[in-house]
């Protein structure tokens, strides 16, 4: 499996280390948490067994996997952060963590092949999906945590690109849901149209590149869309604000608002992206959360998992090479924002 470069900026042997730091952190039973002895939630394990995949380590990726199939719990949830020893450290079953298993099913499967595989996890898989599907709001929102209904745009955008991920993994498998395709649908429909449906956490870059990440937003509108707070966001040279009112630049953000802009075609302005937060990189190929722009700072201090994996997933996406490249691109069953006309409020 090719392992993939961004020239000028990253080697493919770059991207190998900062894999190999990822693994590194990897525990024995196959949890991935921020940090080697730190906490570690299902979302970003997630988002690191889908870097271990493109850097090769496709047995760790599985192992990620079934640490999640497990350690899944009755309801379809899991909890919301877990210890290093994979104890309960927060039980809050959030939707959005419980949906991305899909996701990183999906991705494993474009990277291997591997039937056995999905059989394993559609289970899994199934009951994530359904758990989520569970929580939806009548108007297609779906609330954050199980009994709080509250919905976050972030989550629910990550939501929709799971349950596209979730309906094509069933297809495989040949069990269909069609419920699923009709609760994307709903969700799709409140991201673009009922912004009113969502908690306001539009201080939060994520939740100003999540609708078009998430597959929700995309053609012109989504064009649109990046335009209108793109200075508020993006310090050029450095990378993008987690917070507008903060002088705090994140890799992460940086690099899934980089995926974002793949998504819509703009590769040049995604390369740029991925450069211009390079500063946050170490030698060994690990990299630091982010960089406090007033006294240059790298706060918090912390070199994530969940950041080197953002990094490599904006390689693959824009060297474009493998299958597995377009999962942020071309969602499966999802439509043509361009051919439906509407947009994001």
């Amino acid at each position: 499996m090719s392992v993939p470069d961004l020239p000028g900026v990253l080697s493919a042997d770059d991207i190998r280390a900062t894999v190999a730091t990822i693994a590194a952190d990897q525990t024995a039973d196959g949890l991935i948490p921020w940090e080697k002895g730190q906490q570690a939630d299902p979302w970003d394990h997630v988002e690191a067994a889908m870097a271990l995949d493109v850097g090769g380590e496709t047995a760790r990726a599985a192992a990620a996997y079934d640490w999640l199939r497990r350690h899944q719990r009755a309801d379809g949830s899991w909890a919301s952060r877990y210890e290093p020893d994979g104890t309960v450290a927060d039980p809050t079953a959030e939707t959005n963590h419980a949906a991305y298993l899909a996701v990183g099913c999906w991705h494993h499967w474009l990277c291997t092949g591997d039937d056995a595989f999905l059989a394993r996890m559609w289970p899994a898989v199934r009951r994530a999906l359904d758990f989520v599907t569970g929580c939806q709001a009548p108007g297609g929102e779906v609330w954050w945590a199980a009994g709080d209904p509250v919905a976050l745009l972030t989550g629910s955008s990550s939501i929709h690109q799971a349950l596209r991920c979730g309906i094509a993994i069933a297809e495989r498998v040949t069990d269909p849901q069609p419920d699923w395709e009709l609760a994307a649908d709903l969700l799709g429909t409140a991201l673009r149209d009922r912004p009113a449906a969502f908690a306001d956490k539009s201080r939060y870059s994520m939740d100003w590149y999540y609708p078009i990440l998430g597959g929700a937003v995309r053609g012109p509108a989504a064009r649109q869309h990046l335009d209108t707070r793109w200075d508020e966001f993006v310090v050029p040279g450095r990378g993008a604000r987690c917070v507008a009112d903060q002088p705090w630049v994140t890799g992460a953000e940086t690099c899934e608002l980089a995926l974002a802009l793949d998504a819509i075609g703009d590769r040049a302005a995604a390369e740029a992206l991925v450069e211009a937060m390079q500063h946050l990189r170490e030698e060994d190929g690990s990299y630091w959360t982010g960089l406090v722009l007033t006294d240059g700072v790298r706060w918090p201090v912390e070199r994530t998992t969940w950041t080197a994996a953002a990094v490599v997933l904006a390689v693959d996406a824009l060297q474009a090479a493998h299958p597995r490249s377009a999962i942020f691109r071309s969602q499966p069953g999802a439509f043509s924002q361009a051919d439906v006309g509407s947009g994001i409020a």
